[in-house]
């Protein structure tokens, strides 16, 4: 089966996750937001004490909390980045406004491969279906998982809350529609695995969120 670890890092308070199949040892690193030396060994030692391969390396969005490990992991692994083609300018434009929330030291990696909708990661013996979920972000996916009822959701759906749209790219209507067509559309017990804060489910969040009524 598919087993997902998440780590909360850099002071964006942005979770970083490693999905894995726990019989091939095969990974997907998903947003990695490590940025100092104490983040980056603590994501080493994960992959290293599970005797991990990752395989990908992939964004669901490209704002700056989201992209800050993607140089260390692209080089530590030797993966190129996977991600929404509409999200590029979104990535080129973090390494202008890096410096002013005081990251000096973060390093551009350049899109390798583009995700789209209905394509499909492989992990070991797994799928992971991506969702094209624009609003937050212009190019923002998720990725589901059916078989493990979870879904890698990013920053469009949280824990009594939805993304935000006041960023450049952002789109309140459609995040709406997004989750609406993308996420709500998925079964009640489906756990959502959100950017920030702790996890959720597609049932709680239709039957409580006050973003969705």
């Amino acid at each position: 089966m598919l087993k997902v670890h998440f780590f909360t890092f850099n002071p964006f308070q942005e979770n970083t996750y490693v999905v894995f199949d726990e019989d091939t040892k095969e990974a997907a690193i998903i947003d990695p937001g490590c940025y100092d030396s104490e983040e980056e060994e603590a994501l080493l030692a994960f992959v290293k004490k599970e005797k991990l391969q990752v395989k990908h390396l992939i964004n669901t969005h490209c704002h700056i909390d989201h992209v800050l490990g993607n140089d260390f992991v692209s080089r530590t692994y030797g993966l190129g980045l996977q991600a929404h083609a509409k999200d590029e300018p979104v990535l080129k434009a973090v390494i202008t406004y890096a410096p002013n929330y005081g990251f000096h030291r973060y390093k551009e990696v350049e899109i390798a491969q583009y995700l789209e909708e209905g394509d499909e990661v492989k992990i070991g013996n797994h799928l992971l279906e991506v969702r094209f979920t624009p609003g937050h972000a212009p190019g923002h996916i998720v990725l589901y998982h059916e078989e493990g009822s979870f879904v890698i959701g990013g920053d469009v759906l949280f824990d009594g809350s939805i993304g935000r749209t006041d960023l450049p790219g952002g789109n309140h209507g459609q995040l709406i529609r997004s989750i609406k067509d993308k996420m709500l559309s998925l079964p009640d017990d489906t756990i959502v695995y959100a950017g920030h804060m702790g996890p959720t489910s597609i049932g709680k969040e239709r039957r409580t969120n006050p973003f969705l009524r």
